[in-house]
């Protein structure tokens, strides 16, 4: 015999049908006038409770005495502790601090999407001066989406690579009971031509990886407007993209907030974006609110020394060339010339064959222990560069005369006993190390597979770690126990165990806090005034290539539009390629630092 419903399930299926009733409502409302609906934060939600707080009227989001609690064992008790900030409407608060501040624990506190091994501990977030603290799945559910929509981080992650673009769109309203399917397909169809992706119709039937990173990116902004939510949470949404795409993406949020009256809590780390596009700041340090006012008051009068490190930490464009190592030596290590690499996908049938230039007649030379930079927008070439640099591909035409012998040419037999000359620092350190392996075997075990005895790897292995900031027990640990800086310290450390001659760094700081990439590329320096070795630093970021950097080399499509020394291509460009990306920078100018702060 079924036992009867419980008060509590009553309670809750009245809730999930008058959610249903009047997003039905609201979904004929869509239809009618799908794009421009006066809305107001928590209209027809279901809310914890039925008393207002004391919340100002222009207030959209009230963060109060917010404390996230970890679990017992770890460094710190909360992730997030007594932080209290406004957002009010219309406006854009950028949240800004190093990894581990809490910037995305808040974010995923405010949207109820917090792992279970962490919880909400006290305090209160209100919408509309009711507080959303404590409400369950069903009702936070309601809320997504249709009141507060979020931005993450990594498109390609937080999309379903079984789902095409339109699908996913059309989930969103569907999740809600908002429209027909033919309502929907339209809104989803005008949602790509509104972040501006090119072809919609062709886009609508796309997979995720057969976009670009700004593409995809695009993609997540649509989804977070289709119900058009009053708070839009954007959470590092330009990190990984180049100067360019961050620009459009940039000025996408800002034009569709300013349209839309929209309130925005963006979470970055690099002060440009917050000159850029923030109203208000609200600056974090391990789970605290050390500071916060008006951006202008954040950038130009910082109280807090952790603020004024931040900014100081910031890469700018000196205009200035780095002092050579070796003035008098100009002796060539590296000469490519002529380089092609040609990519080739789908079927020739019927002509439907795709056919890319990735590498196309690349001619350059790089003397040894200088740093030539190769910059460019994603799809420029770049990596791919690199990849034939170090013999991960072959090339379909030119030469690599590294030490004087064509690379190109040999075979990966006849290459082995060169390839510890020439080591890769990659981007992304945590795919590269094996985490099953601690970092002791995951830096000896390429020296002892060309010969070197154990007993030597292991004690250059603690040598180099020691070098490169790391304490010896580093040796024994495995790199999930490590953070993102450290973990690139141990992706410098593995390519320096075999003391190459040609260094190759693609992207190595492209993810990392300003504080932490500027301790990277400090390390770098160090080591290639210490050991003389060359390097080749490819990034998007043109402020970071300004400070490592002897030459830079401008790629565009395959191509090398523009070579010569950093205060030639930042000062006086001459290709129009340059100029647009040196323009593209996010706030280069209003983010200078006062002289006062360069040294805290």
């Amino acid at each position: 015999m079924s036992q009867p419903p419980t008060k509590e399930w009553q309670v809750e299926r009245q809730i999930v049908d008058l959610s249903k009733e009047r997003g039905n409502a609201k979904s004929q409302r869509l239809e009618s006038q799908p794009y421009d609906r006066t809305r107001l934060i928590g209209e027809d939600l279901p809310m914890a409770s039925d008393v207002q707080a004391a919340v100002p009227a222009d207030v959209a989001l009230s963060v109060r005495d917010l404390s996230v609690s970890l679990p017992e064992g770890m460094e710190r008790a909360y992730a997030v502790e007594n932080v209290s900030f406004d957002l009010k409407r219309g406006q854009i608060l950028c949240i800004i601090g190093e990894s581990g501040s809490g910037k995305s624990v808040t974010a995923n506190a405010i949207m109820g999407l917090l792992p279970k091994a962490i919880r909400v501990s006290s305090g209160a977030v209100h919408l509309n001066g009711m507080n959303i603290v404590g409400l369950s799945p069903i009702k936070l559910r309601s809320l997504r989406g249709r009141v507060v929509s979020m931005i993450f981080q990594d498109p390609l992650s937080a999309l379903n690579p079984l789902m095409t673009v339109g699908a996913q769109i059309e989930e969103v309203m569907a999740a809600h009971d908002v429209g027909t399917p033919k309502s929907r397909r339209s809104r989803a169809v005008d949602l790509l031509i509104e972040v501006g992706l090119p072809d919609p119709q062709l886009m609508y039937h796309q997979y995720p990886f057969r976009l670009s990173g700004g593409q995809r990116q695009r993609v997540m902004i649509a989804m977070a407007l289709a119900l058009e939510p009053a708070i839009l949470i954007a959470d590092e949404p330009t990190t990984a993209l180049d100067v360019t795409t961050q620009a459009q993406i940039l000025q996408l949020i800002r034009d569709i907030q300013r349209r839309k009256g929209m309130s925005v809590m963006f979470i970055t780390h690099d002060f440009g974006v917050v000159a850029e596009i923030a109203d208000y700041v609200v600056v974090m340090e391990k789970g605290h609110c050390v500071e916060q006012g008006t951006a202008e008051q954040v950038l130009k009068s910082p109280s807090h020394l952790y603020t004024r490190r931040l900014i100081a930490a910031v890469p700018r464009l000196t205009g200035k060339d780095r002092v050579a190592l070796q003035p008098a030596d100009r002796t060539s290590i590296l000469k490519v010339e002529c380089l092609a690499k040609t990519y080739r996908s789908g079927s020739s049938f019927f002509g439907r064959q795709r056919i890319v230039a990735a590498v196309n007649g690349v001619t350059f030379d790089l003397a040894s222990g200088r740093t030539l930079g190769v910059v460019g927008e994603s799809g420029s070439g770049k990596s791919s560069l690199g990849r034939l640099l170090i013999k991960l591909m072959d090339s379909d035409s030119g030469s690599i005369l590294f030490e004087g012998r064509d690379i190109a040419a040999l075979s990966e037999a006849e290459f082995r006993p060169l390839r510890p000359k020439i080591q890769m620092i990659f981007q992304d350190p945590f795919a590269s190390l094996n985490p099953r392996s601690t970092v002791g075997q995951i830096l000896t075990v390429g020296p002892v597979a060309h010969g070197m005895p154990y007993g030597e790897a292991a004690e250059r292995a603690r040598e180099l770690l020691s070098h490169v900031g790391l304490d010896s027990g580093a040796f024994d640990r495995y790199p999930h126990e490590f953070s993102g800086g450290q973990r690139q310290r141990i992706g410098i450390a593995r390519a320096l165990m075999f003391k190459p001659k040609l260094l190759i760094a693609d992207e190595a700081v492209s993810a990392l806090d300003v504080s932490i990439q500027a301790q990277i590329l400090k390390l770098l320096d160090q080591i290639q005034r210490e050991t003389g070795v060359s390097m080749i630093f490819i990034t998007h970021d043109l402020r970071v290539a300004s400070q490592i950097c002897d030459e830079i080399a401008v790629m565009h499509r395959g191509h090398i539009v523009e070579r010569g020394p950093p205060s030639q291509i930042f000062l006086d460009p001459k290709s129009n390629y340059t100029r647009e990306l040196v323009a593209a920078i996010p706030g280069e100018q209003p983010a200078q630092a006062p002289q006062h702060l360069a040294n805290p």
